[in-house]
């Protein structure tokens, strides 16, 4: 399906050439199409280091991992065939404006001056609905308006390859048609041998998937091979009613599963609605409080009796879904612009559905989970330090949704299954097996572990108003406190979370963390069970900054600011890390440190950022977001302008990184 004419192709780029298209709030380095898990997963590249600029016609979606999952559009209006989106071969239409919120991107194309299309991609977030949210599909819907206020004869096409069941595309893909009950047309698609809780370049090798959209009078189908399929619906702008019985590997006459509507003559306004999922019954393998590992079902099947009637809820619930997500698109908006202006908009509107389709909700109803897998990385389960970063999402949205992230960790250390004394990194090296470590020989980060979930464990209770939650789990935490306290103010040579950077001993930055975190833990002793250990604990974390400000910060310098590591006072670092003091409400930290690094970041910033430490010009985006929050205003509406800067000008095609370098953008 990737090889088309010449003449198409410079067709193509004439009309993208004439194309002007608006970008709001910004053009990302991908444009978010279907993102609701990490199986589904698709973008729209952007970035000049492979993409196209942001245009949905001219160019084909891809896998976060960045392989294609095909995906084309086809019109017919009067008779003349144009592409809205991917590269199927046919002339494109002129998109004039993209615009992307919290849950929705949305394109305008007109196709000449006599029909404009709407083309909304909406992946809902329902955050205190877990029926609706664990459910892995995406809407697309399309309406089309006549421009110029004649009628128009209009067919609508649009199809998916069997590219989304398989990261291997020499894999036999199968397929069906059906009808639901409720009037749904779909086509399923998947691997004829599943293998379960299995992946290839990060795609699942497991699973059904979905693509469907309503039946009707209208409506004709098909499914072969690309070139037929497109081609009938170019020619007649009809489908065969067809399904290719000729199972076979995805790469072989690249088979496409396509619907095209017959919405007649067009002199206002109309639309069709697709919907696409993935349905696994059996989601991930986990061992949590026992030794043997098991299947965890998909929280969804506690909903819906089959994936056919979680298919036919998910397509008619696109009103009430549409309202919702809406609904939450709005709260963002208002409370970013509130908190920090327009610029943070943009940046929390891209970042929010994306850390949602790092996770997957499974288990019974009752008593469910949520499963975090670390993306684009090496693929661990619920890292402590991924989680960290995005916690503050969760907390926001529904600080149930951090407790269930949380759930594994404290399920396999508190019956046994980790030998160490410090917090583990991870429950399983990669996603979906959740198989723990046994052995203890997970990637080593104890000081910045520990800190992380005693941090987390007290910023959730505060949020939720659960101290019995802290009163349960208060051995653990105690045990992770007594290793803050040996480790925190001299720091032996380890990793951080910031593990690309390397080891390094009496780090600032890290020895900070710690330090919080047994101040943390004095306030959950408080709460949860002892004030005398309360103020044992306290005593450790006060005692403990006095010594750090004299070993962690440079005041011989033209501008002092604390540094990388004790005693190299040339050396700095972004102090991400005193969030965590502010966000509890700790008061620990004096707000001379507060008020001196605001003043030193300024004078180290780089076009696009603030780097990462003196080591590289490399920087994280959430970690200068940490930052960010506890600066003064004008240093935290630098931070901000930057990121929002580097995102409409990165030239990095895939989905929103963390990384990046603050003088390249790259």
């Amino acid at each position: 399906m990737h090889f088309f004419s010449l003449g198409f192709l410079c067709a193509s780029l004439i009309a993208l050439t004439n194309a002007q298209s608006t970008f709001s709030p910004a053009r990302p380095p991908a444009l978010p199409l279907a993102v609701k898990s990490p199986y589904l997963s698709t973008w729209l590249s952007a970035g000049r280091d492979g993409g196209n600029g942001g245009y949905l016609a001219g160019e084909w979606p891809t896998f976060w991992e960045g392989q294609v999952t095909g995906w084309a559009g086809l019109v017919r209006v009067d008779g003349q065939v144009y592409t809205w989106m991917g590269l199927p071969g046919s002339t494109t239409v002129n998109q004039t404006a993209y615009e992307y919120t919290s849950t929705k991107s949305i394109f305008t194309m007109h196709v000449g001056d006599a029909v404009e299309m709407k083309i909304t991609f909406l992946s809902p977030i329902t955050p205190n609905d877990l029926r609706r949210q664990s459910l892995v599909f995406s809407y697309l819907d399309v309406s089309v308006t006549s421009l110029d206020g004649k009628s128009h004869s209009v067919q609508l096409y649009a199809d998916i390859s069997a590219e989304f069941v398989s990261g291997d595309r020499s894999a036999i893909a199968q397929w069906d048609y059906g009808v639901t009950s409720g009037g749904v047309a779909y086509h399923k698609v998947h691997r004829q041998t599943p293998l379960l809780f299995s992946e290839n370049r990060d795609q699942a090798e497991w699973g059904d998937w979905y693509w469907a959209t309503d039946s009707g009078p209208g409506l004709t189908y098909q499914a072969g091979p690309d070139v037929d399929v497109r081609g009938a619906f170019s020619s007649s702008g009809r489908l065969s009613n067809s399904n290719d019985a000729n199972y076979r590997a995805i790469s072989n006459n690249w088979p496409v599963f396509g619907f095209a509507h017959d919405l007649g003559s067009i002199s206002s306004s109309t639309s069709a609605l697709f919907s696409i999922g993935l349905t696994q019954s059996q989601a991930i393998q986990y061992a949590g409080s026992s030794s043997t590992l098991s299947p965890v079902p998909s929280l969804w099947t506690s909903y819906f009796n089959t994936a056919l009637d979680a298919l036919n809820f998910f397509h008619h619930d696109y009103q009430e879904a549409n309202s919702l997500s809406s609904d939450l698109d709005q709260r963002i908006a208002q409370d970013s612009i509130a908190a920090a202006g327009q610029d943070y908009l943009t940046i929390t509107s891209l970042s929010i559905r994306q850390a949602f389709a790092a996770t997957q909700l499974c288990g019974p109803a009752d008593n469910p989970y949520l499963f975090m897998k670390e993306i684009s990385s090496n693929g661990n389960m619920n890292t402590v330090d991924v989680i960290f970063p995005a916690h503050p999402v969760f907390l926001y949205t529904n600080p149930e949704l951090l407790k269930l992230l949380l759930r594994p960790h404290f399920e396999i250390q508190e019956s046994g299954h980790y030998p160490n004394s410090y917090a583990m990194h991870d429950i399983g090296a990669h996603y979906p097996n959740a198989t723990g470590h046994l052995d203890g020989n997970d990637e080593p980060m104890p000081l910045e572990e520990c800190g992380n979930m005693i941090i987390m464990a007290l910023a959730y209770a505060q949020k939720a108003n659960d101290t019995a939650y802290l009163e349960t789990h208060f051995t653990i935490l105690r045990q992770w406190a007594n290793y803050l306290i040996e480790d925190s103010l001299y720091p032996a040579n380890q990793i951080s979370t910031d593990d690309f950077a390397g080891s390094l001993a009496n780090q600032t930055n890290l020895a900070l963390k710690g330090i919080i975190g047994i101040e943390a833990m004095s306030v959950i002793a408080g709460l949860a069970v002892d004030s005398e250990d309360a103020n044992n604990l306290t005593n450790y974390a006060h005692d403990y900054i006095e010594t750090w400000q004299t070993l962690g910060i440079s005041r011989s310098a033209a501008q002092p600011h604390t540094t990388l590591s004790y005693g190299s006072d040339s050396s700095h670092g972004l102090l991400y890390n005193l969030y965590a003091d502010r966000e509890l409400g700790l008061n620990l930290v004096p707000q001379s440190v507060y008020d001196m690094q605001s003043s030193f970041y300024p004078t180290i910033q780089g076009q696009f950022g603030v780097p990462l430490d003196t080591r590289h010009q490399y920087t994280k985006a959430d970690w200068e977001l940490f930052t960010a929050a506890v600066a003064s205003t004008s240093t935290r509406d630098m931070f901000i302008r930057l990121l929002a800067n580097w995102i409409n000008q990165t030239p990095t095609n895939r989905a929103l990184t963390d990384l990046y370098d603050t003088t390249t953008g790259g």
